[in-house]
């Protein structure tokens, strides 16, 4: 088994008179191949969240069950990402992430065929073994396209194609409350009663026929394809020398004590990025729910609004790191207030959508659309510069753990216990709705507040390494 995901061998290097075509063909095929699979492995992770309405109308779920059900997913994930970023780097990255994903998809497709039982506590239970599951294997997904990014794309280019690569997660999640009305229609067309099984099966289909597009697209490295390194290609070595320079290797335990453990602003960071994680998911996951429950959207409106908080993340993210470099100098705080600000008005819109389109003298569901997507597009940017600014508190040879150290933190407690069980818990109980946005907007004050405390901090760090240049 072992053998099978080992990296291929290197070829015979192609003449010099093709290495330049070739070099742009696979280049292309290879990102394309990289954005369409992490997309893919964002059609079998929130399924459950778009199910669960149906689930709970049935009886074979309620709120608590589900939000627990659903924290099966990142607690796997938070640990499955460390493990298989190891495994994945002595791997083939086209082998690694295409097995994964084609064994998520069965997994997650066999979800929408189970015989459920009458008990929910029952249901709870096998729902949140099959989402522990797909969340482990969902950490094949990272590891290989990062893998991909640094063998084809050089230092110089890379944080650009990557900022666009990494707008896949938001065309994937975004994509899945579509596909799923695509598969509600068609179950109804076969005159099936539990349209909810849509949600886990045709998204399913849809990831595996993208497995097949990836295996024809990836390819681990130039040269298992006859082409010389990316670094020779472009002539640039930038990563190369730093690998070389003066940097020591600290042994992990002093470097995770010392740089890690004991360093206070990434405490600081780690904690902002736990109540935008807990933002970003309890909003996403729990919206169909909500919006359905309160009669507010029909389903398939519920879906679609769940689809654009996701693609409005998209420029959302762009510009936020665009603003960073353009009028911050690359510091990350300015912006990370300024999104979460807006993130904390779109909250309130959200929250309060009757009163705003009576206000208006609007649909109610214009509303909701609007809030949704002026939520989304606020809160992937901050997402994204708080493990970007995680990165400047360290050296660069704790990068790697510190960026694993807030990632961690963002997904067991900002994800599973907060998104998840503790807005499962809430919604359901006498506190409901209500006390569930006060949450979500104490969340976004407090990661605001964080921030703007490291605002000053970041500015002096900046004004050193200048003074040093």
């Amino acid at each position: 088994m072992l053998n099978f995901f080992s990296p291929p061998p290197a070829k015979s290097r192609l003449s010099d008179d093709k290495v330049g075509a070739e070099y742009r063909r696979m280049r292309l095929k290879v990102f394309l191949g990289a954005f369409m699979g992490y997309a893919a492995y964002y059609l079998v992770r929130k399924n459950l969240s778009l199910a669960a309405p149906g689930m709970i109308a049935e009886g074979l779920l309620d709120k608590p069950t589900a939000g627990f059900a659903m924290a099966g997913i990142p607690i796997a994930y938070a640990f499955s990402k460390f493990l298989m970023g190891s495994l994945s780097d002595h791997s083939d990255a086209r082998k690694f992430l295409v097995v994964g994903l084609i064994i998520a998809s069965t997994v997650m497709a066999c979800v929408g065929l189970v015989p459920f039982s009458q008990s929910i506590d029952v249901n709870g239970w096998i729902l949140f073994c099959f989402m522990l599951l797909v969340g482990w294997l969902s950490g094949m997904g990272w590891p290989p396209c990062g893998r991909v990014m640094a063998h084809w794309f050089s230092q110089n280019e890379r944080s650009f194609k990557m900022s666009v690569w990494n707008c896949s997660h938001n065309v994937g999640g975004g994509s899945l409350g579509l596909l799923v009305s695509v598969g509600v229609t068609i179950l109804i067309a076969m005159g099936v009663a539990q349209t909810w099984r849509a949600a886990f099966i045709f998204p399913s289909i849809v990831a595996m026929a993208i497995a097949l597009f990836c295996w024809w697209a990836l390819r681990d490295r130039p040269e298992a394809c006859g082409l010389p390194p990316i670094e020779e290609y472009r002539n640039d070595y930038s990563s190369r020398r730093a690998e070389q320079g003066e940097e020591q290797k600290i042994p992990f335990r002093r470097l995770f004590v010392d740089y890690v453990f004991k360093n206070h602003l990434l405490w600081m960071i780690a904690i902002a990025n736990v109540f935008v994680y807990f933002v970003r998911y309890g909003v996403s996951d729990w919206a169909p729910t909500y919006l359905q429950e309160l009669e507010l959207m029909s389903a398939n409106d519920s879906r679609f609004a769940f689809s654009l908080f996701e693609y409005a993340g998209i420029p959302g993210t762009i510009i936020c790191g665009w603003l960073s470099s353009r009028f911050f100098q690359g510091r990350c705080a300015p912006v990370n207030v300024i999104f979460m600000i807006i993130v904390v008005l779109g909250l309130i819109c959200y929250w309060q959508a009757v009163a705003v389109a009576q206000l208006l003298g609007c649909d109610v569901s214009w509303v909701v659309y609007v809030a949704l997507s002026l939520t989304g597009f606020a809160v992937y940017g901050p997402i994204a510069m708080i493990g970007i600014q995680a990165l400047s508190f360290v050296p660069k040879n704790a990068a790697g753990t510190a960026a694993g150290f807030v990632g961690l933190f963002g997904y067991l407690l900002g994800d599973a216990v907060l998104s998840k069980i503790a807005v499962g818990y809430v919604a359901d109980s006498a506190m409901g709705w209500g006390v569930t946005f006060w949450m979500f907007i104490a969340g976004s004050l407090v990661a605001t507040l964080i921030c703007a405390v490291t605002w000053r901090k970041e500015r002096v760090m900046f004004e050193e390494r200048l003074a040093q240049k």
